[in-house]
């Protein structure tokens, strides 16, 4: 655990008692603080009241009159559609409003931290699409290495969770939007812009206060090194906002799109090979085709900016590529489930938008495809160049039929539900052929989150096989 520093005697409150609300109650604790607590759900405050926690309704006057800050989960809205009442109170009353992750980096450097003969590095992982299996990566790399890593933030623990490091130690954060954009403190040592498509955009009003969130991560926090994608406009531009110039090796560009030999540091993988080019003459390369747990260009992308960061702290070439290959990627994440008769499984329900199903119909050749869900804004109309690789779709959710009539070009058969769509896709399935679960759309039509989505596309091939 991470004690919260700064609060010390002072009351806070925590808004929402999920993993990070929670974890945020008890590091205040630890640091001297009273954490006053509140959600809206009454088994939530049963929980935390059985830890000691007082739970109080904070929205009310008396309450945010005794608060030093309030700290907000996540999934609380802060700003846009509307904020939540109990942040509207605080922003009223002038309460300063903060999350687990503005507590941790405030908190960095204090304690026993000061004392290691090496401070310990953060990395801190944003984007919209392949955060996750990067951040997991990157961990996975320094380890394989033999050095000391954590996975936390967005993915693992919570940061305040995490155990107090060691000298040396690397810490490896997984952020969102939501959590970079509410922070009031981001320090990390090596800072990464994986890529932006639209997602979240209610939350942010739209791709201008998006990709705001994402840039906060940088201009606030001011990294010593920067990993930046150069695939899309705004990382272009991050990417020019942030370098001195073509050879400022600070800011090490990377690319799945085209050749980036320029005399800064760059990274680019094409045609499965990933090259480190430096001041104009490549240094090192790695062939990424027989990486199983990194299939397609989308993580050839994840690969070049874990590489990057591994660079950048110190590890070998070939270090890093005996790394690739004992990585065995995420669950939901192009995860291999089975292999039978020529045909694979892959359980790709992590794919809960358009460009992240977009890369994953690019990964693969003759797909049975399963897909649908509660679609996000801005419709189908980008899956287009990748349908090419699609022999058949079998459509779930409870709009199927309506997703269904937007795949142009491609045969569609309406399921409805998971079981009746991996029968019909093991059904027509050929040698050769992918059973690929990639949904471009959010679960929440039909199961609590893409994890459970994902299991019971698992639990249904595997009982057939």
């Amino acid at each position: 655990m991470i004690p919260v520093a700064g609060y010390v005697g002072q009351s806070v409150g925590v808004l929402g008692l999920g993993r990070s609300g929670l974890s945020a109650a008890r590091s205040l604790r630890a640091g001297g603080a009273e954490a006053l607590c509140w959600d809206d759900n009454p088994d939530a405050r049963a929980k935390a009241e059985a830890e000691g926690f007082e739970c109080l309704d904070l929205g009310k006057e008396a309450v945010m009159s005794r608060l030093s800050a309030l700290v907000v989960s996540p999934g609380i809205a802060h700003l846009y559609p509307e904020p939540n009442r109990v942040v509207a109170a605080a922003l009223l009353a002038g309460v300063p409003v903060d999350n687990d992750i503005g507590l941790f980096f405030a908190s960095l450097g204090s304690g026993a931290w000061v004392e290691l003969d090496v401070p310990p590095r953060v990395v801190a992982v944003t984007g919209s699409n392949g955060k996750s299996t990067t951040s997991a990566l990157i961990a996975h790399l320094i380890e394989s290495a033999g050095k000391t890593a954590q996975l936390a933030g967005n993915i693992g623990r919570g940061v305040l969770d995490i155990d107090e490091p060691l000298s040396g130690d690397v810490i490896v954060l997984e952020l969102s939007s939501y959590q970079t954009e509410l922070a009031r403190a981001l320090t990390p040592d090596i800072a990464v812009f994986t890529n932006l498509s639209p997602d979240h955009l209610d939350r942010h009003h739209g791709m201008g206060g998006y990709f705001a969130a994402k840039r906060r991560l940088f201009a606030e926090g001011g990294p010593d090194r920067a990993v930046i994608g150069v695939d899309e406009n705004e990382g272009m531009f991050l990417d020019n906002q942030l370098s001195a110039g073509q050879g400022d090796d600070r800011v090490i560009r990377i690319s799945v799109e085209r050749k980036l030999t320029g005399h800064g540091w760059n990274v680019y993988a094409k045609k499965g090979f990933l090259a480190e080019w430096r001041k104009g003459r490549q240094v090192a390369s790695i062939d990424l085709r027989e990486v199983k747990g990194l299939p397609g260009a989308h993580n050839h992308q994840n690969a070049c900016a874990a590489y990057a960061v591994c660079r950048a702290l110190g590890i070998a070439p070939r270090d890093i590529e005996k790394g690739f290959h004992s990585f065995k990627g995420l669950p939901h994440r192009s995860q291999l489930i089975a292999e039978a008769a020529g045909i694979s499984y892959v359980n790709d329900s992590k794919a809960t938008n358009v460009d992240a199903a977009y890369m994953a119909l690019r990964a693969f050749e003759n797909i049975r495809w399963i897909c649908g869900g509660l679609e996000k804004e801005g419709g189908l109309s980008g899956l287009q160049d990748a349908l090419g690789h699609v022999k058949k779709a079998y459509v779930i959710g409870r709009e199927a039929a309506q997703f269904a009539m937007q795949l142009k070009g491609v045969e569609a058969e309406v399921c409805t539900t998971m079981e009746k769509a991996v029968e019909a896709a093991m059904r027509d399935a050929l040698e050769g052929d992918v059973v690929l679960l990639a949904p471009a759309a959010a679960s929440f039509d039909q199961y609590d989150s893409f994890e459970k989505r994902g299991d019971d596309f698992s639990q249904e091939v595997l009982k057939r096989l």
